[in-house]
């Protein structure tokens, strides 16, 4: 199955309507445990785990690209080619070895680098990225990333609801301050007010992390 019917068949994720059609999260919660949803895809092909990895993970691959130097379209290719490894190589993952992001984005670097070779070399064959080893993570370095993610779902469940709203809306599922907006029925200064009292009520939670 193509990268398109894979997200077809995967659930939206849940919202509600209050009275006035604005759409809100129904409830609040921290980001997703990428590691968890590696192993679903991994174990049990779970296309709703997939989904909500894409979702994550591709606008921030296809970013990682633009800013690596790569065009638009090509950007475009190369993050859905990542998350298609990503979905045929899930039982790869070894978080014993690196976090799910590190994982993904060194997916992603081994493409990138085996396309700018391809082009300069186009008769070479091309490399399974997937396959290249992932330097092993150090005991303290995973455990010291355990605590401040930790640290890091923490503040957020302390924010007041509404901010938490727009700051899920903002970083977890990457939507521009405008869909923000129209998702929440919420002026736009509104959302960049909470989106600001809410970076800096995390700030201050977190200031021995900055």
């Amino acid at each position: 199955m193509n990268l398109t019917g894979l997200l077809a068949a995967a659930k939206p994720p849940p919202v509600v309507k209050r009275p006035g059609h604005r759409v809100t999260l129904s409830a609040m919660s921290p980001p997703p445990d990428f590691t968890a949803l590696l192993r679903a895809v991994a174990v049990h092909a779970d296309r709703d785990a997939f989904a909500v990895l894409f979702r994550h993970f591709a606008p921030r691959v296809k970013a990682w690209m633009l800013r690596s130097g790569s065009l638009e379209p090509a950007a475009e290719e190369l993050a859905q080619e990542t998350l298609l490894i990503v979905w045929r190589k899930a039982g790869l993952f070894d978080p014993a070895r690196a976090g799910p992001a590190t994982w993904i984005f060194a997916i992603a670097r081994n493409l990138r680098i085996d396309a700018a070779r391809r082009a300069r070399h186009p008769d070479l064959p091309p490399d399974d990225p997937a396959d290249d080893p992932i330097p092993p993570a150090l005991p303290d370095a995973l455990i010291a990333e355990a605590e401040r993610n930790g640290r890091v779902r923490a503040a957020f469940d302390r924010l007041p609801a509404d901010q938490a709203a727009v700051v899920h809306l903002a970083f977890f599922d990457d939507r521009p301050h405008a869909q923000i907006e129209r998702a929440l029925g919420i002026p736009l200064g509104t959302v960049k007010s909470r989106l600001r009292l809410a970076m800096g009520r995390m700030r201050s939670m977190l200031e021995d992390l900055c």
